[in-house]
């Protein structure tokens, strides 16, 4: 029997046209809204790609608000890092299991919130997940399949997902200060505006963590796409300046488009699996500033 491939960081929306359908594959839809958190859900309940579970960033990759895990949401921001037991609970409930291939898209060219799920698998050891390289919008450009009105049932539940997090992939606010006082990278995916605090229209501080550097996300992209694995390594390498890319961690304004440097980074070569890896500062610029003795910076 031919082994079917593994898809670990984006994936070409040809080629997984062609999976459809698979027996081990499971397709999750991450669209989201900032402004309307409701939006993706009910885009979702319109259209989507043919078998698509819905993954909502407050409500399954976020820690719950009725979760009682206080303690751990303070300091995290406005996404907080999910607690691992609901995590992998609903992956059961999506079918997901450590033999699954996942492949999961938004409508924002990965950043909100298919990067996140990427790096939620990732960080549990899962590698066998991608993000569909142009999202939703590509996938409707290129007039591939869509499946319309009531979603299907999602079919079985297994058991929860058996795994756990890697805690050292996932940083908070003093370990990040303590990261950046040891020569530490610290790469900020915001806007350049928001970066410099020129504008914040989330938080109610602008600027950045004293002595992070900016980078975009968009910067990963190139009209909607995912760059070449051998221009982002190139970008990454003089970002990194001599550094190993263990060195850098990733943070935004919640930890959610943060994900997707995680994701470009391994999409270069740069993350390898069984390697220490790039890391996330889960709580990001908004868990930083809940603190008001922390440093603020602001301009380039």
């Amino acid at each position: 029997m031919m082994q079917t491939p593994a898809w670990t960081t984006w994936i070409g929306a040809a080629e997984f046209e062609q999976a459809l359908g698979r027996d081990d594959l499971v397709v999750i839809d991450a669209r989201f809204e900032l402004a309307d958190p409701g939006a993706g859900e009910t885009a979702w309940r319109q259209a989507r790609i043919p078998g698509a579970r819905y993954a909502h960033l407050d409500r399954d990759l976020s820690a719950r608000a009725d979760s009682g895990a206080e303690a751990v949401r303070r300091g995290q921001g406005r996404h907080p890092w999910p607690d691992a037991a609901d995590f992998v609970r609903r992956l059961g409930e999506w079918g997901v299991t450590p033999a699954s291939q996942v492949v999961v898209y938004d409508d924002a060219g990965g950043a909100l919130a298919a990067a996140r799920v990427w790096f939620l698998l990732r960080a549990l050891g899962h590698m066998r997940v991608a993000v569909l390289d142009g999202g939703w919008r590509h996938w409707l450009a290129q007039d591939l399949p869509i499946e319309r009105g009531t979603p299907m049932p999602a079919g079985t539940a297994t058991a929860p997902y058996p795994g756990r997090f890697d805690d050292a992939l996932l940083l908070d606010a003093p370990q990040v200060q303590a990261h950046l006082d040891a020569g530490g990278l610290l790469v900020d995916a915001r806007a350049a505006e928001r970066f410099r605090g020129d504008v914040e229209p989330i938080d109610r501080v602008g600027g950045h963590v004293p002595g992070a550097l900016n980078r975009p996300f968009t910067d990963n992209l190139r009209d909607g796409l995912a760059k070449p694995p051998a221009e982002l390594k190139a970008e990454f390498a003089r970002l990194l300046d001599g550094r190993s890319p263990d060195a850098l961690v990733a943070m935004c304004g919640s930890g959610v488009t943060a994900c997707h440097h995680l994701l470009a980074l391994a999409h270069a070569g740069m993350a390898r699996p069984g390697a220490p890896g790039p890391r996330l500062f889960t709580g990001s610029w908004s868990g930083w500033i809940e603190d008001p003795a922390r440093p603020v910076a602001t301009g380039g």
